[in-house]
């Protein structure tokens, strides 16, 4: 569930100012609805996640009740939420370290998580928390965990590499990543690399989103289905966090002419969206994230080695859990328009094995099984088809 912005996820959003369980909120009922809800979801095997956006409309009634929370102008006018380049006329952002709002401000907002954790939510979404003091953060997310060790909270975070590990380090469980604007070969390697290496692989927990609300991706405008395919088994096989807006499973594309942005946004307009209309994606993403579930391998985006493929546009890659016998290899095409066939080397040395020695395998998404017989093989992966093959591989009686 996302909270109305102005609302800074707060009990002014449903039941009332001190949410009571009568009082109705014209958009979102009572509390006791909301309860159901979260409820319902559980038993359902979903969890419902809260919108935490630290800032206000400018008829919210924090900016009557305690202007001195506020930055203003020289001439009373209010300073207005900024997150370089972009401005936001219509929310303003508290001042967490003006004289009158310590520490009140401090606690004022963290009751608000304390609040709605007290009614069962532990999934919270932090709207730009780089543009928030680090010091708040730590200090609200420990204290939170103190009473609700299981809180999780979620950085929506594109800023700089060293800010991004920073949210992390004082508290925040997963963070957005550049993920979304690495498409070439040598790009995806070297942030896989950053992201498996110390001392980043000890705090930084990556979630590969291949779409957002905000976010059309170029890579996406252009490709047609089979770039939709390519991000996805990329994010899916590469971070053990991925996820994807509504709208990508039907290959939705259209932008606003030379932006980053849908061109039918549903944050402006109500969508309804026909999920099984023809070249939609549904089956794929569902067969891939049924593989993940069964490889361990795949929950992590620790782990991954990439190896030889005698093509720039062709990514070939292996996961494996440590001390086990099998391991996930990924191929993918990274050209979404030409068929590629392709010399990789299979790693028999991940093994032992000589050059000359055998692998089972046993292709996940089309479920044949058959025996690589030597290290150099050769794979054709075609847009039109599937861009990408995952196998399972293991020594010969092992598969």
């Amino acid at each position: 569930m996302r909270a109305e912005a102005g609302d800074v996820g707060s009990p002014y959003a449903i039941g009332g100012r001190e949410g009571g369980h009568d009082a109705v909120h014209p958009q979102l009922g009572t509390l006791d609805d909301f309860k159901a809800l979260v409820a319902a979801a559980r038993d359902n095997g979903l969890e419902i996640a809260i919108d935490f956006a630290v800032q206000c409309s400018p008829d919210h009634p924090w900016l009557r009740e305690h202007p001195d929370w506020f930055r203003w102008r020289p001439d009373g006018s209010l300073r207005f939420a900024e997150n370089p380049p972009k401005k936001y006329e219509d929310i303003v952002n508290p001042d967490f370290y003006a004289t009158a709002a310590m520490p009140d401000l401090w606690l004022a907002l963290r009751d608000v998580i304390e609040f709605w954790a007290d009614q069962g939510i532990r999934i919270f979404r932090v709207d730009n928390p780089h543009t928030k003091p680090l010091p708040f953060w730590q200090w609200m997310i420990a204290d939170i965990r103190r009473r609700h060790p299981d809180a999780i909270f979620l950085a929506e975070a594109f800023t700089r590499p060293k800010l991004m590990y920073r949210l992390a380090k004082v508290g925040f469980t997963q963070s957005y990543t550049y993920f979304t604007w690495r498409n070439t070969k040598q790009e995806i390697i070297e942030y896989l690399t950053e992201l498996n290496a110390p001392p980043v692989r000890d705090f930084f927990r990556p979630n590969f989103f291949v779409n957002t609300p905000d976010i059309n991706p170029p890579f996406l405008q252009t490709s047609g289905r089979p770039g939709f395919l390519i991000r996805a088994v990329l994010a899916c096989t590469l971070s053990g966090l991925w996820g994807m807006y509504s709208g990508f499973e039907i290959c939705e594309s259209a932008p606003l002419p030379g932006r980053e942005e849908y061109l039918d946004s549903e944050k402006y307009e109500v969508r309804v969206r026909d999920f099984a209309a023809p070249g939609n994606i549904v089956g794929e993403i569902s067969a891939l994230n049924r593989i993940r579930r069964a490889h361990p391998a795949l929950q992590t985006h620790l782990g991954v080695t990439f190896y030889p493929a005698f093509d720039e546009q062709v990514l070939f890659y292996g996961k494996r859990v440590p001390d086990g016998l099998d391991m996930i290899l990924v191929a993918v095409n990274l050209d979404p328009s030409s068929v590629r066939d392709v010399a990789i080397e299979i790693p028999l040395w991940e093994w032992g094995l000589p050059d000359h020695e055998s692998l089972e395998a046993i292709d996940l998404m089309r479920g044949h099984r058959f025996v690589w017989n030597g290290k150099q093989q050769r794979v054709r992966l075609d847009p039109a088809e599937m861009p990408f093959c995952i196998w399972r591989v293991a020594p010969v009686g092992v598969a």
